[in-house]
């Protein structure tokens, strides 16, 4: 299982079982959703933009009060990417946990005319604001699972507007952690990569380093920030290997629980042997049934 399980999650980084489906609701046509029933939804609108839409899995049985929700944030350097590279991680979710819900949204993409700070960061919260709804019937209790973009869009989500303390824990492959450091400010293909995030403060980083520094989850780490789990390749050409040690930094000095990993030889999000899968996925599996399960 802890191969299949893998499978799922790298393929969207870089169908449905008989568990988990039972029902669909492809047109979104029901405005309440019988508790007693699975439902898998798709494209629900959670605002006004065509780029405002996510999928949902519901679980059968059920409530407000228990039934926990992961939340999957794609990648594509902040001006790419779709929920649909993430099917295949909701579909071991659903298959490893049909007891929870899953919503993986699309957000806003980024431009340097129109970046994605901070329309992303608001495109999270409106679709948490979406799954709250009684007609959902789901908990407040999150967990926030993203890659490269999407993990540092969950790490700054979790440490910087999650004013209420509801994400109980995030898992980050890949993620920038720190947008200061000298690995991404003194390269000058990075920091185009960057502009998706920041637009065209990447053209005067000593004139806004205010902004760069409020979009670098690790320097908005607090005592309370959530348990973190986190992975990183030393080949990976997008994300410096320094993010790992500045992220790590960050939360020691807090003291908030983490565990991060650097495996050799791995890239973005793509490791470089079946052991470091195996690893990835055990220890995915070990940081859900702790901290959300």
């Amino acid at each position: 299982m802890k191969n299949k399980f893998y499978i799922g999650l790298a393929a969207a980084i870089i169908g449905c079982t008989a568990i988990s489906c039972k029902k669909e609701d492809n047109n979104n046509t029901e405005t309440n959703y019988d508790v007693t029933q699975a439902y898998n939804l798709t494209d629900i609108a959670y605002g006004s933009d065509a780029q405002q839409k996510m999928d949902v899995y519901l679980p059968a049985n059920r409530t407000s009060a228990s039934t926990k929700v992961f939340v999957m944030i794609h990648g594509g350097g902040w001006s790419a990417g779709d929920k649909s590279d993430y099917t295949s991680n909701m579909t071991s979710l659903k298959a490893y946990y049909p007891d929870h819900a899953i919503i993986n949204i699309n957000y806003r993409l980024g431009t340097q005319e129109s970046p994605g700070y901070p329309k992303q960061i608001n495109d999270i919260q409106a679709a948490l604001d979406e799954i709250q709804k009684d007609k959902y019937n789901v908990s407040k209790q999150y967990l926030l699972y993203g890659g490269s973009a999407g993990g540092h869009l969950s790490l700054l989500y979790a440490y910087a507007f999650d004013s209420s303390h509801y994400v109980k824990g995030v898992i980050n492959t890949v993620g920038p952690a720190d947008l200061t450091d000298s690995s991404f400010t003194g390269n000058l293909i990075l920091m185009g990569v960057i502009g998706g995030l920041v637009g065209n403060a990447i053209y005067n980083y000593q004139a806004n380093q205010a902004l760069f520094i409020e979009v670098s989850p690790a320097k908005q780490v607090t005592s309370l920030s959530p348990p973190t789990l986190s992975f990183y390749g030393d080949q990976d050409p997008l994300v410096p290997v320094t993010q790992m040690p500045l992220l790590r930094a960050a939360l020691e000095d807090k003291t908030v629980w983490h565990y991060d990993t650097i495996y050799p030889g791995g890239g973005h999000g793509v490791w470089a042997s079946e052991a470091q899968n195996q690893d990835y996925s055990n220890r995915t599996i070990e940081f859900i049934n702790q901290f959300f399960n």
